[in-house]
């Protein structure tokens, strides 16, 4: 049908539609996931003074907020305190399988995964990050030292995200192992895969191409500090 956005064109806001809406914490038309659960928060295409003052409440004053694929203009007075070029990739033929040596993460695994992810950088992930979907992660000598999981889950597709290794153990294959075996899962539910990655991880890019993945769009993530006071002289109020 002509005019319908596709899923993947507003990930966020398809999630909290969608699968994921028992997170949704909504005010008017603006959605978000908790702030222990993910940063991303989805706003409708045409945000207007009310809505910029629904996402201040929501925050709260001086409170960061993501805006994973916003294009349009920050409100004065709102600190832009991220913005980088981001690429969008779907299954476009991964040879998905299952690992062997992968294993289920859950709740009792989250100090461990959150300490990997501080040595990693592999992106935001919070102490309520794994109800999002499946995690798996490899352990050597009883150490977690690779992992990757689920995170957004517009219908019909879900996110494979957090992908990262321990410094010492690069070079093995870990990650796209773990790639493979997420997207295995994912099939086998009857959606399709995609991810995202910053335009500027040629390493990255370049991996996932060779896996099977295929571009389909290039995005901006970006994130702003709510301001005390909003632009029409509203103060912001948490609530």
């Amino acid at each position: 049908m002509s005019g319908v956005p596709h899923p993947l064109d507003h990930p966020a806001r398809a999630s909290l539609t969608g699968p994921h809406a028992h997170f949704a914490e909504r005010r008017g038309r603006v959605l978000r996931y908790p702030v222990d659960v993910s940063p991303w928060l989805a706003l409708p295409d045409d945000p207007d003074a009310d809505d910029w003052a629904d996402v201040a409440a929501l925050a709260g004053p001086g409170q960061e907020i993501a805006l994973p694929g916003f294009r349009g203009e920050i409100p004065a007075g709102w600190d832009v305190t991220f913005r980088v070029d981001g690429v969008q990739f779907v299954d476009d033929g991964l040879a998905a399988v299952p690992d062997p040596e992968a294993v289920r993460l859950g709740p009792a695994d989250v100090p461990e995964m959150l300490a990997l992810v501080e040595r990693t950088a592999p992106g935001p992930f919070l102490p309520r990050t794994v109800e999002l979907g499946t995690y798996l992660g490899i352990r050597r000598e009883g150490a977690l030292v690779a992992m990757a999981g689920e995170r957004l889950h517009p219908p019909g597709w879900t996110e494979i995200s957090a992908v990262c290794t321990d410094p010492g153990f690069r070079g093995e294959g870990l990650a796209t192992r773990l790639t493979l075996a997420v997207a295995h899962g994912i099939r086998a539910r009857g959606e399709t895969p995609f991810l995202h990655t910053g335009a500027g991880n040629t390493g990255a890019v370049r991996l996932y191409e060779s896996l099977g993945f295929r571009l389909r769009r290039r995005t901006r993530f970006l994130a702003a500090r709510v301001p005390e006071r909003l632009e029409d002289g509203r103060e912001v109020v948490a609530g």
